[in-house]
């Protein structure tokens, strides 16, 4: 594939993913060593605290809860992007398709309209106006940061990120290195889905927020639902990181 393919595919890839296997881990406050001084901790800080740590825990739990019981999970979404170096901000609509544990269908309506589909170790990337698709290898490693592949993994939270409160709201921050993603803050929902919306914040100061409204889970989605239904004479671009 051609070096101006490669790129095009890839800044599909930049443009709709950001959603899969990302974990939450409980935040951990570091103790601080006294030194010889004496010194006397506030009973009210403490407490309060305490308290705060109880909260993080519950939201913490009551996601992961939720996601031990989904299935399938469709919705709609607002996508807003802002691009630093570009001084760019675009606003996306659609609807999204998930299947656990690793089925999605992302609907890109509008200007950009495109069609986004993962299915286990593929992803696909159907542009009918152009009447192109983008195929290549899926691989968690590369792409599992991205909002469509983040969606299906919020419900694991143990090992990757530290969580704290900002406002009502949870912030996430890797605890390694994780694609260029500095924090991710997830607003949560009082609806049987408990996320609402959440922020993806890069080391380059990029922001991608998505909104997600009109939630149905388990609905039963089969698995043909997720297979791409291409025209005969659409021309398929094959492209994987290092050919």
């Amino acid at each position: 594939m051609s070096s101006n393919k490669g790129k095009l595919f890839l800044l599909a890839l930049t443009i709709f993913l950001l959603l899969t296997h990302w974990d939450l881990v409980a935040f951990q406050n570091t103790d601080t060593t006294s030194n010889s001084c004496t010194s006397v901790s506030n009973p009210l800080e403490v407490k309060n605290e305490e308290t705060e740590e109880a909260s993080i825990d519950e939201e913490i739990q009551k996601i992961q809860n939720s996601y031990e019981n989904i299935v399938d999970i469709k919705g709609n979404f607002i996508q807003k992007s802002y691009i630093k170096d570009l001084r760019q901000r675009d606003i996306y609509k659609g609807q999204f398709y998930i299947k656990m544990p690793l089925k999605v269908k992302w609907l890109y309506k509008g200007k950009v309209a495109q069609e986004v589909f993962i299915d286990d170790n593929e992803i696909l990337i159907y542009q009918k106006k152009e009447k192109q698709a983008f195929r290549g290898k899926f691989d968690r490693d590369t792409y599992g940061q991205s909002p469509i592949s983040l969606l299906n993994g919020f419900g694991k939270i143990q090992e990757e990120f530290l969580v704290s409160r900002k406002n009502k709201n949870l912030l996430l921050k890797p605890k390694k290195p994780f694609g260029g993603i500095l924090t991710v803050e997830i607003e949560p929902s009082k609806s049987k889905f408990p996320i609402g919306s959440f922020i993806i914040t890069d080391i380059h100061s990029n922001r991608t927020e998505i909104i997600l409204q009109d939630i149905e889970l388990n609905t039963g989605l089969k698995d043909t639902f997720f297979k791409p239904s291409l025209p005969a004479d659409i021309k398929i671009h094959e492209y994987n990181p290092g050919n």
